[in-house]
């Protein structure tokens, strides 16, 4: 059919701290804060040319270094988290073999960044554990 053709996503998170979950997101997944647009040499100076006054602290983004993976974006709400998430990411770190050191080196990685541990599950041959990020978002890491 014409026009069917993929679209790109981002995965948008509610903060308190838009920057603070940027930053652990960051490093959970291995991505990097996204730049300012060309000809800006920081979110600063684009929000200031753009006349978005305090902007800079109400969101914060961090992208795939190598371009493939969606960008996560977070944005600044006033009220808490209140209940389970309805959509989670999964995160592989045990790498294609389902190594459980790698796994874990990650998990103690995230939870000295802030993370909750949770439950362990193995199903169908695969292990994951549940966490939670440190604004209480649910996630996986297998």
């Amino acid at each position: 059919m014409l026009g069917d053709m993929p679209h790109g996503i981002q995965i948008t998170f509610d903060a308190a701290d838009p920057s603070a979950l940027a930053e652990f997101w960051a490093l959970a997944l291995g991505y990097v804060p996204q730049p300012p647009p060309s000809g800006f040499d920081s979110w600063e100076a684009f929000a200031e040319a753009n006349d978005m006054p305090g902007a800079v602290g109400d969101y914060g983004s961090v992208v795939d270094p190598e371009g493939v993976g969606p960008r996560l974006f977070f944005q600044k709400v006033p009220e808490p988290k209140t209940a389970k998430n309805r959509v989670h990411l999964d995160v592989h770190a045990s790498g294609p073999d389902g190594d459980a050191a790698l796994r874990e080196a990650h998990i103690a990685k995230l939870v000295e960044a802030g993370a909750t541990r949770g439950a362990e599950h193995t199903e169908y041959g695969a292990t994951w554990v549940v966490m939670a990020d440190p604004e209480g978002n649910e996630f996986c890491v297998s």
